[in-house]
């Protein structure tokens, strides 16, 4: 069975990735993320398991991360004509990458303050 980059052109290829990634992102790791974030909304009992879970769905999003950036490095250089395609799939690829930097920092937010928390628990038993 061959693989999409062997079928497929590489602007279409990022294309495929940078949209599986969006869509993965969005519809995995950002209805966690917004429970973690809103207060109360998960049980305080629960809060360990659910940002283990957070953590995990983070190491997956980062696999992600290197196929589209893989499937970006496969591009290669701009064409001299222009070509609305490999346009479009650098855009896509931008807009995810945004995305990406913006979980980043709230995953990372949440998990050091639940580092800090645990950490001042610890000290004060």
């Amino acid at each position: 069975m061959q693989s999409v980059a062997e079928t497929h052109p590489p602007d279409i290829c990022l294309l495929l990735r940078a949209h599986s990634e969006q869509s993965w992102l969005t519809s995995r790791l950002v209805p966690v993320l917004a429970d973690l974030e809103r207060p109360g909304c998960i049980p305080e009992d629960q809060l360990g398991a659910a940002l283990a879970y957070l953590e995990i769905l983070w190491l997956d999003a980062r696999s992600k991360a290197s196929e589209t950036d893989a499937a970006r490095a496969q591009l290669g250089p701009e064409p001299a004509a222009t070509d609305e395609l490999y346009e479009s799939a650098l855009a896509y690829h931008a807009a995810v990458a945004r995305l990406r930097g913006e979980l980043r920092r709230r995953v990372g937010g949440l998990i050091r303050t639940r580092v800090f928390a645990d950490s001042r628990e610890h000290a004060s038993s």
